[in-house]
């Protein structure tokens, strides 16, 4: 009985540090920013004490009163660790790093806060991260012992926690500023959006646009799911959100349950690269590359754009190949009424977007639009927002930070020791020679990369280790910095959707009762753009902006149209079921228009005009073809 009172005034507890946890950030953007170190210290506080707070110990789960001892004692430490450096503030900015000596406080309470945020990354994504900040410790230590490339003088103890603790170049580095700056405003403002209602009118906008349609279901999905990551900016927490209408749906109308799952999944998973309001780690690109997040987000348009249109016709040539119909014509909510009852949703979203153009700063922008929500939630009575609505977003909004802020901390000890140990410059010279100084190679072992790190950690902390290590070698081969840290970016993300693990495509799965490895391998299929327009900006920056206005629209013109080519090729339909010569010549138009170039794209769009002659010429379409086993059988044409 005492527990359960316990865990009910920790509950309290909790909402009511959460929402002065969010509270707070918006008095910052509102009043000015502090310096770095009471920043992003006072963010990290927040942040640990939340987590040690929701994320219990398996002892405390199970009722085990030392487990509320150790959550509370990990607590303490959290606030005697940063309280430290509020306390020292003075002679921690004053003090010359290097060169001072650290005192017994210093090494205590540094290695405690080390130790507190390897167990705070370990409570909110798991192992991986935890483990792998632990292998750079160690190899900050260890140097002098190690062969080769790796080994350096290596560094004490004393100069690692200086590194860590006591400078804005570890834990409270720029990974952590990001979080402290810009996620969480803009996550509350996503948590608003959500508390007013928004979730539902970007369905019911989608499915008036595309519900209708053939294929509707699925195409709801990519509409839908879009708009969704400007709430969360995940790929699971889309799918969640999105998924338990989407897939049934989808299902209803006759897909089978791995391609709906794999759709929801592949849709989910593009809102991390959708703009205006992208994942947490644009905004830390941003940073790196010291331009505003609007450029970002301008240079991230086109690709997200063509990831979706191909997405959007896998789904097309899918319904018309199994003679799917759309949703039901009474089930389709009217458009006019859609945006009348709550088009008013919207306008923050514009709103924030417009800011951010005019020049002023995206976390000015998010506040603004965090308030036009509020004014805006009480144009309509069933979208007005009360004091109970408020307090839920901000306490919605601190709660899903936790995460980022716990993995940028604990990315920052890996970009620390980078740092500190020169290792950043001797990989590049390690890919530059497995390279051979070709520049294909070089993207293949940093998509790899990508992959592998985002299958284990969250996508923000798997750019950033690749941005401190991969990024510069392929800046140095000659791809421009925007182009190489988005290409990043992109595979950490689509891990999401990459099996063995695809975390999206588990969440999918598991909502439209579909076998994983079905659905993963769909996921791959429909989202094959994904894999593909990374290297179409890379080796043709103009679908980026960089470039002039004839350069972009070409490309965008060239891209599009083999983005459609890849998509009608890997299902099998363009205009009737292809054959194999059509699909091949459908899968080398695509690649060769994706590939900017006049030779290339004259030849692609000559095997794309014999693909289209050979549908339209040889033989008449047959009756549709029946959906394989675990979808409803298509009707004839």
């Amino acid at each position: 009985m005492r527990l359960e009172r316990a865990a009910a005034v920790v509950r309290r507890i909790t909402s009511v540090v959460a929402i002065v946890m969010a509270a707070y950030h918006l008095y910052v953007v509102a009043t000015g920013t502090p310096e770095a170190i009471i920043l992003r210290g006072t963010h990290l506080l927040f942040s640990l004490a939340l987590i040690f707070l929701t994320f219990p110990a398996r002892a405390r789960e199970q009722g085990r009163w030392w487990g509320w001892a150790a959550d509370l004692g990990l607590l303490v430490l959290s606030i005697a660790s940063i309280g430290y450096l509020f306390v020292n503030y003075e002679y921690v900015v004053n003090r010359i790093y290097y060169v001072d000596p650290l005192r017994l406080g210093d090494k205590v309470f540094g290695a405690i806060l080390v130790l507190v945020v390897l167990e705070a990354a370990r409570r909110t994504t798991g192992l991986v991260l935890p483990v792998t900040a632990a292998v750079f410790l160690l190899y900050a230590l260890t140097g002098p012992y190690l062969p080769g490339i790796l080994k350096h003088p290596g560094f004490s103890v004393e100069i690692l926690l200086d590194q860590l603790y006591l400078t804005t170049e570890g834990i409270f580095g720029i990974p952590l500023g990001v979080s402290a700056t810009y996620v969480i405003v803009f996550v509350v403002f996503g948590a608003f959006l959500d508390k007013s209602g928004v979730g539902q009118f970007f369905t019911d906008f989608a499915t008036a646009i595309t519900g209708g349609s053939r294929g509707g279901p699925g195409k709801v999905s990519v509409v839908s799911s879009s708009l969704f990551g400007t709430i969360s900016g995940s790929a699971v927490a889309n799918v969640m959100v999105d998924g338990w209408l989407t897939i049934p749906l989808m299902k209803r109308a006759g897909f089978r349950p791995p391609f709906a799952a794999a759709v929801e999944a592949t849709a989910s998973t593009g809102g991390q690269i959708m703009p205006p309001v992208m994942g947490a780690a644009a905004f830390v690109m941003a940073e790196f590359l010291g331009i505003p997040y609007i450029q970002v987000a301008k240079h991230a348009l086109i690709p997200a754009l063509l990831y979706y249109v191909a997405l959007f016709f896998s789904i097309h040539f899918e319904a018309l190949r199994s003679d799917l119909k759309g949703v039901p014509r009474e089930e389709v909510p009217r458009l006019r009424d859609v945006i009348l009852s709550r088009g008013h949703l919207f306008l923050p979203v514009i709103l924030i977007l417009a800011l951010m153009v005019a020049g002023f700063t995206a976390t000015y922008a998010a506040l603004w639009a965090t308030a036009s929500v509020l004014v805006l939630s009480w144009l309509r009575r069933d979208t007005r927002m009360g004091v109970r609505s408020i307090l839920e977003a901000l306490e919605s909004g601190a709660r899903n930070t936790l995460a980022v802020a716990a993995t940028c901390a604990a990315a920052g000890i890996i970009i620390g020791v980078i740092a500190l140990t020169g290792l950043g410059l001797r990989f590049t010279s390690l890919v530059l020679g497995i390279a051979g100084q070709h520049l294909l190679p070089a993207l293949v072992l940093t998509m790899v990369a990508g992959l592998i790190l985002g299958m284990g950690m969250p996508t923000t902390p798997a750019y950033i280790v690749q941005a401190a290590l991969l990024i510069p070698a392929l800046v140095k081969m000659g791809v421009h910095p925007v182009a190489a840290h988005l290409f990043v970016i992109y595979f950490a993300a689509i891990s999401a959707i990459t099996p063995p693990v695809a975390l999206a495509v588990y969440a999918a799965a598991g909502i439209g009762k579909a076998r994983f490895w079905d659905a993963g391998i769909e996921a791959v299929k429909v989202g094959a753009a994904g894999f593909i327009v990374p290297y179409m900006f890379v080796f043709g920056p103009a679908l980026l902006f960089l470039g002039s206005p004839g350069q972009i629209a070409w490309a965008l013109v060239t891209a599009t149209t083999g983005s459609v080519a890849l998509a009608a090729a890997l299902r099998g339909y363009l205009f009737r079921p292809a054959t194999w010569l059509e699909r091949v010549l459908l899968g080398a138009a695509a690649f060769l228009l994706i590939d900017q170039g006049l030779v290339t794209d004259a030849v692609g769009f000559g095997l794309l005009l014999g693909a289209v002659l050979l549908q339209r010429l040889t033989g008449r379409r047959p009756a549709a073809v029946p959906a394989p086993a675990g979808g409803r059988p298509a009707q004839g044409a």
